[in-house]
């Protein structure tokens, strides 16, 4: 657009000087509004936990609360942002099964994880661990050593679930990770096999489907394998990665009860023996 310059010298120089910074992403500009967390500082190393990123890229519709589905077992996870947790009061309301963050990449224990862990079981309810996934940091397998070093292990007690690899946006820089498709298929590959071959166990997946078909291309590798948990916080869980004709865990709110996060097991308490039992 041709701009007349006479008696309009602020004017033009106001407008050189926004058209400058458009592109830097500035808030309030074009550039920011689609890329919103572009100028906000990451979170600390060690942070992350399982759903962080769902609401800001997936969005919250009203949830049921599961009170239309067939039987589902109430459960909850937890990492350190949660503190110490009561137990006792999540027992009482009916959550029977818990998942705690054990660790992050290769540099991170969760430092409430003997209270969670051992507080979980001691009230009843059986429980597991996951690991937040930092792809660009190391390979799967040294994620999945360190994990099972710091918590991540199986045990056939009939009380101890198998370990999740939570693989989601990257809250610390670019969603992928910097990795195409290809690579970040071959680095779960690298992680779960690692976890099998030390725990005997094949590992849940957790992811979100947006998140999973933009990261993986929507791969459906580990679909025979992996059990699947779904983050989605609605009515209901919509479309399932590929390859999963059905969901084992649906974390379906971060606003719940007493812990923000909690999840249906899909199917009624004996499904989750069967699981922790292998």
């Amino acid at each position: 657009m041709r701009v007349h310059r006479s008696g309009t010298t602020l004017a033009g120089a106001a407008l050189a000087a926004l058209a400058l910074l458009l592109p830097l992403g500035l808030p309030g500009t074009a550039a920011a509004a689609q890329d919103p967390g572009a100028r906000q500082a990451a979170p600390a190393r060690g942070s992350a936990h399982m759903g962080m990123g769902v609401i800001a890229h997936d969005g919250q519709g009203p949830t049921s609360g599961g009170a239309a589905l067939a039987a589902q077992t109430e459960g909850v996870d937890v990492s350190s942002h949660n503190g110490n947790v009561a137990w006792s009061t999540l027992w009482n309301s009916g959550v029977k099964w818990a998942y705690v963050k054990a660790t992050e990449g290769t540099y991170y224990k969760n430092t409430s994880f003997a209270q969670q862990y051992n507080g979980s079981y001691n009230v009843g309810m059986i429980r597991g661990t996951y690991h937040f996934a930092t792809p660009d940091t190391t390979t799967g397998a040294a994620q999945a050593d360190y994990f099972v070093n710091n918590g991540g292990g199986w045990s056939q007690d009939g009380r101890t679930l198998p370990g999740v690899l939570d693989i989601e946006w990257n809250p610390y820089g670019a969603a992928c990770y910097g990795k195409s498709a290809a690579g970040m298929v071959a680095w779960i590959q690298d992680f779960v096999n690692r976890y099998k071959a030390r725990t005997g166990r094949d590992a849940v997946i957790y992811t979100a489907t947006s998140w999973w078909k933009q990261c993986t291309g929507n791969s459906s590798a580990f679909a025979s394998t992996n059990p699947l948990w779904i983050a989605r916080y609605a009515s209901d869980v919509g479309e399932l990665p590929a390859g999963w004709p059905y969901y084992t865990i649906w974390q379906y709110t971060s606003s719940g009860p007493t812990v923000g996060d909690h999840n249906h097991f899909n199917g009624d308490y004996s499904r989750v023996q069967a699981l922790a039992n292998g």
